[in-house]
């Protein structure tokens, strides 16, 4: 009897620590367009990466509510195999803790106010490759973050990083404030970032699904970001949605920064997606950045792309 006691024991022992141990998923995408581009006055033809990457995720409970998990994500060109950026896992590589109180997270992750705004309306192509948003500014740093996001309270959400100074890594701290209301249709958005020295960018996004159409749109105030002064920049975009396809049309226009005369530029950008199933779609854009000079957006560029994206 007691043998028996002891087995069930160990048994119920065993189930309760395999419930508790990681469970680990394995996610990526690969994004490959053909384009035929031109900048400048330079023409060229070229098979190009749209941020592909591979990565690994997973989450242990840690019972009363409490959660640890992980992310590390490394972006790769599948058209050669080679490592898309200068560190392995540079897309992101974090460990959190989460439960009532919200999320504390560590690491390396990529700024919430910028997914806040400019990459939520970016409906296209997840603003990857050469149709992603040439205007946007991004002045903050992702790496030696400390983050903190509340639990969802009516569809509002909250977070708020520090990057901080480690040896060889920046002067200064660099902080980012993202907030997020979605109830419905409805999704406003709103990021603010100070980078090093005088450099910040604050932007407020919205966006509307009625289903078949979607619309999006942007307003961003930065300085000193890619120029000396003060800028603001707009961006529109809308989706139709019809079937397995979806048409796109997305526009910018930046202004002039304050001390840089002749710094403003235009970005439009209209696409196709036909979705073969829920993963894989084969798609095709054209995208044109028209730059008054060649400060701060090196020329004029254009690009007639087709591409395949696939997730798993």
């Amino acid at each position: 009897m007691k043998r028996t006691l002891l087995i069930t024991a160990a048994a119920t022992l065993c189930a309760g620590s395999a419930l508790a141990q990681s469970s680990v998923n394995v996610y990526g995408r690969l994004n490959l367009t053909v384009e035929s581009m031109k900048a400048g006055s330079v023409k060229s033809k070229e098979l190009n990466n749209n941020s592909s990457r591979i990565g690994f995720k997973g989450s242990e409970d840690l019972g009363g509510g409490l959660k640890a998990g992980f992310v590390i994500e490394h972006g790769f060109n599948p058209d050669d195999g080679k490592q898309s950026q200068g560190a392995f896992w540079a897309r992101q590589s974090e460990v959190n803790l989460s439960g009532g109180f919200g999320t504390v997270r560590l690491g390396n992750f990529t700024s919430e106010a910028y997914f806040a705004t400019a990459d939520y309306i970016s409906m296209h192509n997840h603003d990857t490759g050469n149709s992603s948003d040439a205007l946007y500014a991004y002045v903050g740093r992702n790496v030696n973050k400390v983050a903190y996001r509340t639990p969802a309270i009516g569809g509002f959400t909250a977070e708020a990083a520090v990057s901080l100074v480690d040896a060889g890594v920046g002067k200064k701290r660099t902080y980012d404030l993202a907030l997020n209301y979605g109830a419905g249709p409805v999704h406003v958005g709103f990021g603010y970032e100070k980078g090093e020295g005088t450099a910040k960018q604050m932007a407020l996004s919205g966006l509307y699904d009625m289903g078949s159409l979607v619309f999006g749109a942007m307003v961003q105030r930065d300085t000193d970001a890619y120029g000396p002064g003060n800028r603001t920049n707009f961006r529109g975009s809308v989706a139709y949605i019809f079937g397995a396809n979806e048409l796109h049309l997305n526009v910018g226009k930046a202004n002039d920064y304050s001390k840089l005369a002749n710094s403003g530029a235009s970005q439009f950008t209209l696409g196709f997606n036909h979705n073969l199933s829920k993963r894989t779609k084969v798609y095709t854009y054209y995208t044109k950045v028209n730059a008054e000079s060649a400060t701060p957006y090196a020329s004029d560029f254009n690009s007639l792309a087709v591409g395949v994206r696939h997730n798993f």
